[in-house]
């Protein structure tokens, strides 16, 4: 792990940002205090009802016959579980015992889950026999001393009486490893302890609005921010806990109309996918999507107006895995800092920008480091700086706005060509849903920009005249200009709901764009 500056220690724990609670203190007084707080799986295939304290009985259950078999403080527990009662037993039981939670998303595939449980070489792996295109592979598991797949022999981990209070840990310890998404190299291990996962929670918390309603947690349980919305934040609330396991706008549409759910946002598509969805009426559904806060991926200021159009109120964040919540706007700031920026530095984190514009963060809430200790000398500096590889700018009230990535610059013929700008103004195409701009081959110039579109539902796909008349229309400068076009039906997308931009230039490159 990375060495964190004493001075920065000494800091968070004076300001109250570090405690001494575990995430099982936390989660442990947050369920005592809301028992009758009720809990729903929304599922065609595993339905479930009940409450705080009918969960908690199951996970107190779980955490007993695991203690049992040795598991205690410091241990590692893997699980891959889609958005079920299961999911949520284990990461609390987890949490009473002091161990560290691995969540991998349900949809990994063998080569990612091989890789997960090789790397983090967990104590116990919990999962499902199949669900979608997740399947148990048995052979990888050969080496984890307990492995219960539910449906099978889960219930053959659980005690008869539940395990009573929590088991005593050092809340700078590691409490959870999360496995960022991985394609052209294996996925990182990002390391948070106690302190860094319980402060994020509690900071990603107050930016919620208090009237946002019962909120409907669809992304993955097994990806990071999933798990802290889902599992976390309700808990430290007391707000009911909603799950889904599949994205079916259609089906989100209809639990806002009938169940009175919420969403509160996340990566754009969550919500530019029910807004264009045919069943979508304003009248009927915006009650819903009150609020919208945007993160977790680049937010296009088109997107962010027409929502704000609609009625919806948007308020937008920046983060990573890494650093999860660094800046955020509030759903009471003005409106034109609301939908342009990604906000102002949270409480207890610094930002400075380097030279060439690359974001340098630092707070309470910064992981502990990687797994792979050249990746944490790569990105952490002796100072205790996060390199985060964004680019970004701030204005003259300290409001920061996310230029690019660094690795998203196309380089063609030596000038550099930002795919952000060329993708905010491709959204202001008619019938043009979501866009991504990458580099492709290009013999003569290195690279080029190749423009690759999701349109909305029925609208004409455009023509790379069409896309090149637009951009002229909007003065874009004429070297800028995308010089392939590709319209998909869908993006290959990050469980976080990110666009994959390295997978769209390695298809590019390879002549397999479409797949």
């Amino acid at each position: 792990m990375r060495t964190i500056p004493p001075e920065l220690v000494e800091r968070y724990e004076a300001q109250g940002w570090w405690t001494r609670d575990t995430l099982g203190d936390v989660i442990a007084r947050g369920l005592a205090a809301a028992p009758d707080t009720p809990f729903r799986v929304h599922s065609a295939v595993r339905p479930w009802e009940g409450t705080f304290a009918d969960v908690e009985r199951l996970a107190r259950r779980l955490a007993a016959g695991l203690r049992a078999r040795g598991v205690g403080p410091g241990d590692v527990v893997a699980l891959q579980l889609p958005n079920w009662v299961e999911a949520a037993a284990v990461f609390w039981a987890s949490s009473f015992l002091g161990a560290v939670v691995v969540p991998i998303v349900h949809f990994y595939g063998r080569k990612e889950v091989g890789y997960i449980l090789d790397t983090a070489k967990p104590k116990v792996f919990v999962t499902a026999e199949r669900f979608g295109r997740m399947e148990h592979h048995p052979d990888l598991t050969a080496q984890v001393p307990i492995v219960g797949v539910v449906d099978q022999d889960f219930d053959d981990l659980l005690a008869d009486e539940p395990m009573a209070g929590v088991l005593p840990t050092d809340p700078g310890a590691p409490v959870l490893i999360a496995f960022t998404s991985g394609t052209t190299r294996d996925p990182k291990g990002v390391v948070h302890s106690h302190q860094t996962l319980g402060y994020e929670t509690r900071q990603l918390a107050a930016l919620l609005p208090p009237d946002r309603g019962p909120q409907l947690t669809a992304a993955p349980v097994g990806h990071f921010i999933g798990m802290v919305n889902a599992f976390l934040i309700p808990v430290l609330d007391r707000m009911p806990i909603n799950l889904a396991d599949v994205w079916d706008p259609a089906k989100v549409l209809s639990l806002i109309e009938n169940e009175g759910l919420t969403l509160g946002g996340g990566a754009t598509y969550f919500v530019t996918s029910l807004v264009d969805h045919p069943d979508f009426d304003v009248a009927r559904h915006l009650p819903g999507l009150r609020y919208a806060g945007l993160g977790g991926s680049s937010v296009p200021a088109a997107v962010t107006t027409r929502l704000d159009q609609l009625g919806v109120i948007v308020f937008r964040s920046y983060g990573s895995t890494e650093h999860p919540s660094v800046t955020g706007s509030l759903y009471s700031d003005q409106v034109d800092k609301r939908l342009h920026t990604d906000g102002r530095p949270m409480p207890g984190v610094e930002l400075r920008l380097a030279e060439d514009g690359e974001i340098l963060t630092r707070g309470p809430d910064l992981c502990l480091g990687y797994l792979d200790p050249q990746l944490t000398a790569q990105a952490f500096d002796e100072d205790g700086w996060y390199h985060t590889g964004d680019v970004g700018v701030l204005d003259e009230d300290g409001y920061l706005t996310i230029v690019d990535r660094k690795a998203d610059f196309i380089i063609r013929g030596g000038e550099n060509i930002s795919a952000l700008e060329v993708e905010e103004l491709l959204l202001g195409m008619d019938g043009v849903a979501e866009v991504a701009v990458v580099a492709a081959p290009d013999a003569r110039l290195g690279e080029h920009a190749a423009a690759l579109l999701r349109l909305v539902p029925g609208a004409p796909a455009p023509t790379l005249d069409d896309v090149r008349a637009h951009l002229a229309k909007v003065g874009l400068a004429r070297q800028k200009w995308p010089e392939e076009l590709h319209v998909l039906d869908d993006f290959p997308r990050t469980p976080s709901g990110k666009i994959q931009k390295v997978v769209l230039r390695k298809n590019i490159a390879a002549g397999r764009i479409g797949e």
